[in-house]
């Protein structure tokens, strides 16, 4: 099958149980993967061992703001330390935090596009950490390839690195086992692209699940003149809100069933291998906080930087006559006219950027983000405190926000299809474990083509490089958060989605992968190479 031609239910089901599951799933193992989704949501719950602190009692922080250490003509230039700092989550106990400048999260740093951004890491934690800015188009050597390691300072530990399933003899390589790494890797990001929320975590192979979940995110927003000259919320009246769930150990540490708590070894326990699922809900590492707002339209930036928990975000109540999330945004910058949601779905890694208009509800009152395929502790996110005050407010939305371009699918010059399924110890793409150095692919800089991916379960597939545009969901429509320009797509239990992209610039190995970080971590990750 070749150009845009739609991949159909009746065929996707057509490739017959052992083709989409598996054989390993098909021999005794679908009662496992029924016990894994309960609900639809993927992952298994991990309950926290101490009291959870109380719903809204903290106010909302905000990440600061970094300021470069130098500039030029051309670049700004930024310095980050991943530390172990403390943070007081639970009560009655301080979690330690694995952090960009040891906070949770990270400081987030602001480029302006076609400004050149340089930003050196420093790595202070007693394990080898790779840097990824997920969004960024940039060079192969500044992308977070996962071998690419910042050694710790100290020396730490750099062992287990070839437990990874697929990384038999890879000790070897360039950045493994410390030999070749260094306590400090620069990254240079070119910023030729559009204005748009991005994010950098770890990308360290066969750890991202562990480092991300104990505080290793933080955001990159890109701006341009563009989205500056519309008239949205801004300044105070735009809040970046990263969402995160967490589970705590009795002694109040973020809980997580790795396989070796000392990180000898990579990967989770066999019964998480579908995903590590928190029983509190963080909205920038605070535990379910509030916000004062004024009665005026604010810009929310939304991140799920969950590890494997989905959200279905909505208001509570509902502003008079619906449609409270007005969509502005997607992971690639503006659409191009807003889109009014009563909810929105956001699966791992995935941005939304929404404008809220609180002068749509009573002065004095309160509305809540909550998360309606939550359950208990995880149903509720944060809560938005209107102010009494009349306030002036200047900001707008206009009809038409920015000139997106349609990537045509009848031009695409080839079809490539990718499926993500579980094979009997880990998860697999095109049957096969991550391998470094193995290219699946190697398309062509400039030319359009189309990719399907394929799944058994829930994976939200990520691609690195450049964004993609939704061409279909099962030969149907795109879905109704599937808009605009995206780097993570949410592909559903046994479903096939195809998506028209078109790689630019830059020539060298990238990565394409789920974005469940458990998934991820146990082999679910496949490299192309541009040419």
């Amino acid at each position: 099958m070749s150009g845009g031609q739609g991949l159909s239910r009746r065929r996707l089901l057509g490739v017959g149980a052992a083709g989409v599951l598996g054989a390993g799933a098909v021999a005794g193992g679908l009662p496992l993967l029924g016990r894994m989704i309960p609900g639809g949501q993927p992952g298994l719950l991990l309950s926290s061992r101490v009291p959870l602190p109380k719903a809204y009692a903290v106010p909302l922080p905000l990440p600061t703001v970094l300021q470069p250490v130098r500039t030029d003509g051309t670049t700004d230039y930024y310095e980050i330390t991943a530390r172990p700092g403390l943070a007081r989550l639970v009560p009655g106990h301080d979690t330690e935090v694995w952090g960009y400048q040891g906070v949770f999260p990270g400081p987030t740093i602001e480029s302006r596009s076609g400004r050149r951004t340089v930003v050196t890491h420093r790595n202070e934690l007693p394990h080898p950490t790779v840097v990824h800015l997920h969004g960024g188009h940039v060079p192969h050597d500044s992308d977070g390839y996962p071998l690419d390691l910042i050694a710790p300072m100290g020396g730490g530990s750099s062992s287990g690195m070839a437990g990874m399933a697929g990384m038999a003899g890879m000790a070897g390589m360039p950045g493994m086992g410390g030999a070749t790494s260094k306590p400090e890797r620069e990254y240079v990001y070119p910023m030729q692209q559009r204005a748009a929320t991005l994010w950098y975590h770890d990308h360290t192979m066969g750890y991202t699940g562990a480092h991300v979940y104990r505080g290793l995110a933080g955001f990159h927003l890109v701006r341009d003149d563009e989205e500056a000259a519309l008239g949205l919320p801004h300044g105070p009246r735009e809040l970046p809100l990263m969402i995160a769930d967490r589970a705590f150990g009795a002694d109040g540490s973020f809980a997580y069933p790795a396989l070796d708590p000392v990180e000898g070894k990579p990967g989770v326990q066999n019964a998480y291998m579908n995903g590590v699922l928190g029983d509190v809900i963080l909205v920038n590492g605070a535990p379910w906080p509030f916000a004062q707002v004024d009665r005026a339209r604010y810009r929310l930036r939304l991140l799920n930087a969950s590890n494997a928990r989905r959200y279905k975000l909505e208001l509570d109540p509902q502003p008079p006559g619906g449609g409270g999330l007005l969509q502005i945004g997607s992971d690639g910058g503006l659409l191009e006219r807003p889109v009014a949601h009563d909810s929105l779905e956001l699966a791992p890694a995935e941005r939304f950027d929404v404008v809220v208009d609180f002068a749509r509800y009573p002065a004095g009152s309160s509305v809540r983000l909550v998360n309606r395929i939550g359950s208990g502790s995880t149903a509720e996110v944060m809560r938005f405190d209107i102010g009494n005050a009349s306030v002036s407010d200047d900001s707008r939305v206009p009809g038409k926000l920015a000139a997106v371009e349609t990537l045509d699918p009848a031009k695409a010059v080839a079809t490539r299809t990718f499926l993500f399924q579980k094979s009997q110890d880990n998860w697999t793409i095109n049957g096969q474990d991550y391998k470094p150095g193995r290219s699946l692919a190697a398309p062509k800089l400039g030319q359009v083509e189309i990719w399907r991916f394929v799944t058994d379960l829930h994976h939200p597939v990520h691609l690195h490089l450049d964004p993609f545009q939704v061409v279909n969901r099962n030969g149907a429509e795109p879905g109704a958060f599937d808009a605009g320009w995206k780097d993570t797509v949410d592909v559903l239990p046994a479903q096939g989605v195809e998506v028209a992209v078109r790689f630019s610039d830059y020539a060298g190995r990238f990565l394409l992968h789920c974005h469940n970080l458990e998934h991820e971590d146990m082999a679910m990750m496949a490299e192309f190479t541009t040419e």
